[in-house]
Order: structure tokens, then sequence, then C-alpha cells
């Protein structure tokens, strides 16, 4: 069983999840030179698309993938409101799909690797799908004892990462130049009060 997507997506943006997004993107920008050689991207995982948002002025192309036909038919009545013609919205679950017949300059994920149990197979795919040179930036939580997810039914994925653990993991996916850094504190109220667990932000290049 895995957490049902499809219906939170009409109330999944709120103030925190806005916030969490400029933070994010705010990274990419700061240390991916987004410039006519990084004009193509993909966001996996992509919800509503909020960390999209932020970057669509940055980038020639976004495809927006998810396997959550209700976060897609939101994300698609935003792209309208906005007017966004530079973002595709796209049906896509990597680990049992085929891969689209292209490739990127940028991919990046938040908050969505620890949703997805095989993660050496997901960053391997990530690195077919990137351009020579192109940058692959994950925003996650980092480990953490489960309270995070606690009391939230069909959850079964990873309580975040050990930052070496994943560093070892994006290098034998053939990955150079890996970087973290801690991007944005997410407060939480657990069974043991208010806990504040911190989001890295692991940026590396495809050689």
């Amino acid at each position: 069983m895995t957490m049902d997507f499809d219906k939170r997506a009409k109330d999944w943006d709120n103030p925190e999840k806005t916030r969490r997004a400029e933070a994010v993107a705010r990274v990419i920008i700061k240390n991916i030179a987004l410039s006519k050689e990084v004009t193509r991207g993909l966001e996996y995982g992509c919800g509503t698309g909020l960390v999209s948002f932020v970057l669509q002025p940055y980038l020639k192309e976004i495809t927006l993938a998810d396997d959550s036909q209700g976060m897609l038919e939101e994300l698609k009545d935003k792209i309208k409101a906005a007017g966004a013609t530079n973002m595709r919205p796209m049906m896509l679950d990597l680990i049992n799909d085929a891969p689209p017949d292209e490739d990127f300059d940028l991919i990046y994920i938040s908050m969505t690797l620890h949703h997805i149990k095989d993660v050496p197979r997901i960053l391997k795919i990530f690195n077919l799908l990137l351009t020579p040179g192109g940058w692959l930036c994950v925003a996650d939580l980092d480990k953490e004892s489960g309270a995070f997810h606690a009391g939230k039914s069909g959850f079964d994925g990873h309580h975040g990462f050990d930052r070496l653990e994943l560093s070892a993991l994006l290098s034998e996916s053939g990955f150079i130049d890996i970087c973290f850094e801690t991007c944005h504190m997410i407060e939480k109220n657990t069974k043991d009060g208010l806990k504040e667990f911190p989001v890295f932000m692991a940026c590396c290049k495809k050689p």
C-alpha cells in the first residue's frame, strides 16, 4: 500500500510547501548556471509543480512528471492559469514505465526520493536521461527516526537519507562533483512535541 496522493492533490499547496519549494529552487538557481547550456529540465515526482513554477522563468522547457493523476490535473490547471507555455505535464513512473525518448540538462526531485523503494535504480535512470555534463539535484529529508511520516496511512518508504550513504549511491550511479547543503527546515508536531526536520539539497553532475 502506498500513500494516496490523488486524494491529497486539491489541498496539496499550502504556505509551508510553498516556502520549501522556494528554498529548494533558490539552491538550484544558486548552484546551477541555468543558461543557454542548461535549458531542458525534468522535475520527477512534481506534484503540483511548486518547485518548477519558481524555476520556470530560467528554463526553456520543463517536463513535469508524476504518477498521480490527481496531482497532474491540479498542475494542468495551474499551468493554464499561469499561461506557462514552456511547462509540459507527463504521467510517468520511471520504475515501471519506459523512460521518455529524450534527454535533459537538469533533473530535479524534491521530497520524492524517500517514497521510491529502489533508490539505486532510479538514480541510474536519472543518469541515463541526462545529457553529458547535465545536473541532478535531489532535495529530501536527512535520516530520521520515522517521526516525519508517523500516522500517515500507507507510507512504506525511507525515513530520510544519510548524506554519506546517498553520496556513495550517487557516485556508484555515475555522478561526480557531489555536494550537499541544508536548504530548509520543516517544523512538524510529533508525539514528542514540535520537531525540526532538516531538508538537504544534493547537487551532482553526469560526466
